[in-house]
């Protein structure tokens, strides 16, 4: 006798104001989230593409409401990822711990990739915390854009767009990166 399970994995693309954005789920938390894209083909190829990820689109109502938030951060709100649950099998301990301490920044709220690495307990780890940033599987909810290079610059970003979606988001957040308005700009005089 043959019983069907409920279905606790699929993948859904979203139509926000900054573009299509997709999310992969399994049946113990986010697997996958792609940044915007210009078509709603291109984040269904990328979640594809991607192994653990099913044509299915059944959305447990966790995901209804991760849909709903993402929505509402592109629409410029001020949301908080932090409950989300991430399955992050297959991921190593130092991720890990780069991953864990990079929740903990609050919307709006950014370090560099040194000072992230001493906070998760890895101290002189910055060019590693780059790349384990690099290979985040969840940008957004793991807010990998809120990771600044050494002195205040803007630093790598894999997504589409690279380093300008990366201040795109930050600037969406009311974080400016880059050099300060010249003095008569800011005075007005």
């Amino acid at each position: 006798m043959v019983t069907t399970a409920s279905i606790t994995a699929g993948h859904a693309v979203l139509e926000t104001v900054i573009g299509f954005m997709g999310i992969a789920w399994s049946e113990k938390g986010l697997i996958r989230l792609c940044l915007p894209e210009r078509s709603r083909e291109a984040v269904e190829r990328r979640l594809l593409r991607h192994g653990g990820v099913s044509a299915s689109t059944a959305q447990p109502p966790w995901v209804v409401e991760l849909i709903a938030a993402i929505k509402a951060y592109a629409a410029g709100e001020d949301v908080d990822f932090s409950a989300v649950p991430v399955d992050l099998d297959g991921v190593d301990d130092f991720r890990l711990a780069i991953y864990d301490a990079a929740r903990k920044l609050s919307f709006g709220e950014t370090t560099t990739y040194g000072e992230l690495a001493k906070t998760a307990g890895h101290a002189g780890l910055a060019r590693e915390t780059g790349a384990a940033l690099g290979a985040n599987p969840v940008p957004l909810v793991i807010p990998c854009h809120r990771i600044l290079a050494a002195g205040g610059k803007i630093g790598g970003f894999s997504a589409p767009g690279g380093s300008v979606t990366k201040e795109k988001m930050l600037a969406m957040e009311g974080v400016r990166v880059g050099p300060p308005p010249p003095a008569q700009v800011s005075f007005g005089f």
